[in-house]
């Protein structure tokens, strides 16, 4: 029953007509992209939940050297409210510096929990090794966890990890390709070759012929003008285009962990025969007790009598003409009565006979 509602809504999802979608939807402006940044800082404040870390405390006493605050040499202090913290955001395209972002903030160390702690003015650090944000705040951790004198311990969530909204403040922008040159490139998020032909026969029915031209199966390159304002309004015109994607490639994708199975719209069987079958094996012991006369010198003996019982399923074996369609696969498989895991077993052997006509990928 399982395996019939996984390829039927399948069958649902796949099997629609093609439709328009605008090319925002479909494809990214090339240079147009967030940044990763990446720092690394202390949360102070914790409530006895931080860590005593031989590096937690070598940040520490680096944190006080630059406010001029020197320990005693071999002086090692006793700190449980402070956390090492790895701190991550993404930059979007055009943020300007003075505006802000949200940070995460994860511990590096033996911390139980980051709650009610406070970040500690970090740098965020580009792949460059510059300096394009500093992050600062309070956290907002969903978590929280609790330990009992016996050992016992509830954890709910992640109380390791937080956040703090608009948390890091931009200082440089990063530079970005967009007004530079006389081209324009789309990347579609989907490479096909089909669809990039579509893209710039729309943006040339629009524009005029030669204004746009595929450069492969993921990039289509269009003429634009120089003048940064001029070139806004028109991206903005070109990225509501509509463009009926072309349909996939025949594929069948099953989730091994999970059962899932769905099938695609154009997969074919090639003429095969398909039986699925089951032997089932019951073993039942029953003991028996034989006990001696009390006038004899016998001894008690138990004996064991095996009952073995086989049952062999009665399926169906169903044959596929040339060019069946996927509404007959789903159909067939489903009268067959296998289960996820079975369901598998046929496609892979269907597959290595070479019957299936698609692409069979395992995730």
């Amino acid at each position: 029953m399982k395996a019939k509602f996984i390829l039927a809504a399948g069958l649902l999802l796949l099997a629609l007509p093609g439709y328009a979608e605008r090319i925002k939807d479909i494809a990214n402006v090339q240079g147009v992209r967030s940044n990763q940044l990446i720092g690394y800082g202390m949360v102070v404040g914790l409530p006895g939940t931080g860590e005593k870390t031989r590096y937690t405390e070598q940040t520490f006493t680096t944190m006080l050297k630059n406010f001029g605050v020197n320990l005693p040499d071999g002086f090692r202090p006793k700190i449980k409210n402070v956390a090492v913290v790895a701190v991550h955001a993404d930059m979007p395209a055009f943020i300007k510096p003075g505006q802000s972002l949200d940070v995460t903030v994860s511990s590096l160390g033996e911390a139980k929990s980051l709650r009610g702690g406070t970040l500690l003015q970090t740098f965020l650090k580009g792949v460059d090794g510059k300096v394009y944000a500093i992050a600062q705040g309070s956290l907002v951790v969903s978590g929280f966890s609790a330990e009992g004198l016996d050992g016992s311990k509830v954890i709910q969530n992640t109380p390791t990890v937080g956040r703090i909204p608009n948390g890091a403040i931009v200082e440089r922008p990063v530079a970005s390709s967009f007004s530079s040159g006389d081209y324009l490139t789309f990347n579609l998020r989907r490479s096909d070759f089909s669809t990039a032909e579509r893209m710039a026969d729309a943006i040339n029915d629009l524009l005029g012929e030669g204004m746009a031209r595929a450069l492969d199966a993921t990039s289509v390159q269009v003429s634009a003008p120089r003048d940064v304002s001029q070139r806004v309004s028109f991206l903005a015109t070109l990225e509501n285009i509509q463009v009926e994607p072309a349909e996939e490639s025949a594929k069948v994708i099953v989730n091994s962990r999970t059962g899932t199975i769905v099938v695609g719209q154009n997969v074919q069987l090639l003429p095969a025969a398909v039986t699925h079958g089951g032997l089932t094996v019951t073993i039942a012991e029953a003991l028996n007790v034989s006990q001696p006369n009390a006038l004899s010198q016998g001894e008690t003996v138990v004996t064991s009598n095996s009952t073995i019982g086989v049952e062999e399923d009665k399926r169906r074996m169903f044959m596929f003409n040339p060019g069946t369609t996927l509404d007959e696969l789903v159909r067939a498989v489903n009268l067959v009565g296998a289960a996820p895991s079975d369901v598998l077993a046929i496609l892979e052997a269907l597959k290595m006979a070479g019957a299936l006509h698609g692409e069979l990928i395992i995730i």
